[in-house]
């Protein structure tokens, strides 16, 4: 089986929940155009991390979530990304994972990256996803995650043959982006589609370099800086036939670490 993922780089206007979504419509028409089957959008795509009014943003992405549906049944789409959603005085970072015109899953973001106050705006998750949809075994992890292998190899052991990561990643870290994304391929042995916001939010200046990488670490799409759509095909009988070939799984002795 092969199917074709896209990654929607844009520059997040924080707060601006309405501009947010039209850029993101009109995005999907183009790149399922192109043949796209899965689609990954960057972390709080819709409001940015607009935190004074996060809980009230929070509010229309139960409206957001019905829309992604019936684009995704329209466009025959599976589409991940996250945006706020309500929890009582805080709100959750989640992911929802729509798949022709049903909500394959959610996934509320674990690791709060502490460093720029997320643990002050929001709650934290407590559970993993490894969602099944119509183009295979997905798999979700947001942003800071990435720097946290062992929710990543959760997922691969369970099943995974995609991960997608929805990301505001900042300069001047974007080394680390791209190593991290690169080791969760090669050591999992599977494909990871990866979406950065870019543009600047106050002192904060995103790169953008959203990613598709291959089971060997290989990359098969990179943005640059600017708003971009990066498309490629991701072949699941290589990945099968690269993990026969260095059987890593099988080999792996978890009772002795």
């Amino acid at each position: 089986m092969t199917i074709n993922a896209a990654a929607i780089q844009f520059n997040v206007k924080q707060g601006d929940v309405d501009a947010n979504l039209t850029y993101v419509r009109e995005a999907l028409h183009r790149v399922s155009g192109e043949g796209a089957d899965l689609v990954v959008l960057p972390e709080m795509w819709s409001s940015g991390f607009a935190y004074r009014d996060l809980n009230q943003l929070a509010l229309r992405t139960a409206e957001i979530v019905d829309e992604l549906l019936l684009l995704s049944r329209e466009l025959k789409l599976v589409i991940v990304g996250s945006m706020p959603e309500p929890g009582g005085d805080k709100v959750f970072n989640t992911v929802y994972v729509v798949d022709n015109g049903e909500l394959a899953g959610i996934y509320r973001k674990i690791h709060l990256f502490s460093l720029l106050g997320e643990d002050r705006a929001f709650s934290g998750g407590d559970s993993w996803l490894l969602a099944d949809t119509s183009i295979g075994r997905v798999g979700v992890i947001i942003c800071y995650d990435l720097r946290f292998p062992e929710l990543s190899r959760r997922l691969a052991v369970e099943g995974a043959q995609v991960i997608c990561v929805p990301a505001q990643w900042p300069r001047p870290r974007q080394e680390h982006w791209r190593t991290l994304l690169r080791a969760r391929a090669i050591e999992n042995q599977l494909f990871v589609v990866a979406c950065n916001t870019c543009g600047t939010v106050g002192k904060l200046d995103f790169f953008g370099m959203s990613l598709i990488i291959d089971p060997k670490g290989e990359l098969l799409a990179e943005a640059g800086e600017e708003e971009a759509e990066i498309i490629a095909s991701l072949d699941m009988q290589e990945m099968s036939d690269w993990r026969a070939q260095i059987p890593c799984f099988k080999d792996r002795k978890p009772k002795s670490y």
